[in-house]
């Protein structure tokens, strides 16, 4: 029995495929596809009353790499969009099945999409590979927002598990927790794209940590009432008035940090002596 409960706490004879199930009810796999989530650039997406916004950190991964590469949000049918965050190669794999879905459901029905039904649809396809030996879980989770005409706005999260759940805002990636905390202050009901624009590169550049990540850059794309509801990129002067906005307040938040730490030292030996 002992031995058995440290094979389960450890996942060693648990972890080799994905269909089984430790004695205390885990599914290794799954837990190991999250861990890498927990390592990529953080990925955040607000529910707005006029629409919805994505943004992601990604991370520069070579000087050399042609700009518009890399890319960490993409369209799916007109209305919908879809951030990764985790193994990128995994996530396109989701975005591919997206387009199909979208296409299929548009030549069927004769009506975009709708993002509920893209989302459960692909967490059905995330669910499929936990269920058989032969797949591994998807090294991934991606949000997807979407704006359909005849909708309001939506929101959806996929885990690697194949969980769905439908958000005013959530989170994946490695600041997924902080940024959690800093988007529960918000009342949605009020807040408008544009500002959910700033609130988005304030957040994540308030949690990038210059001495141990990567350099990156911010991608972010919306679907809204400017746009129509179609889903695209956000104009570059918008995006980069957020970006100057967003550093400007880190590097005030940082000296009036160094500031306080100036008068909470000890004073010089000697000071104040007669």
């Amino acid at each position: 029995a002992t031995q058995c409960a440290g094979m389960s706490a450890t996942g060693s004879g648990y972890d080799l495929s994905v269909t089984t199930f430790s004695p205390d009810g885990r599914v290794f796999q799954v837990e190991y596809a999250t861990k890498a989530i927990e390592k990529s650039g953080t990925a955040i997406g607000i529910r707005c009353k006029d629409g919805i916004v994505l943004g992601v950190e990604k991370a520069i991964v070579s000087r050399m790499i042609l700009n518009g590469n890399n890319r960490r949000i993409y369209t799916v049918g007109v209305h919908n969009g879809i951030a990764l965050s985790g193994f990128a190669a995994d996530a396109r794999q989701i975005v591919n099945r997206g387009r199909e879905e979208a296409t299929s459901y548009k030549s069927n029905y004769a009506n975009p999409i709708s993002g509920e039904v893209l989302a459960k649809r692909l967490a059905g396809y995330v669910h499929l590979h936990t269920l058989y030996w032969y797949y591994r879980p998807f090294g991934c989770a991606v949000l997807i927002g979407s704006y359909s005409p005849a909708g309001e706005p939506e929101l959806y999260q996929i885990d690697p598990s194949g969980v769905c759940h439908g958000y005013y805002a959530a989170v994946i990636g490695k600041n997924k927790e902080a940024a959690k905390s800093e988007l529960e202050k918000i009342d949605f009901a009020t807040y408008t794209c544009r500002e959910a624009v700033q609130e988005i590169a304030r957040i994540i550049y308030k949690l990038h940590d210059e001495s141990k990540d990567k350099d990156f850059t911010l991608e972010m794309t919306w679907a809204c009432d400017e746009t129509k509801r179609k889903h695209q990129k956000v104009p570059a002067d918008l995006l980069e008035a957020a970006v100057n906005y967003a550093k400007e307040l880190k590097a005030k938040e940082e000296q009036d940090s160094d500031d306080d730490d100036d008068d909470d030292d000890p004073p010089p030996a000697g000071a104040g002596a007669k």
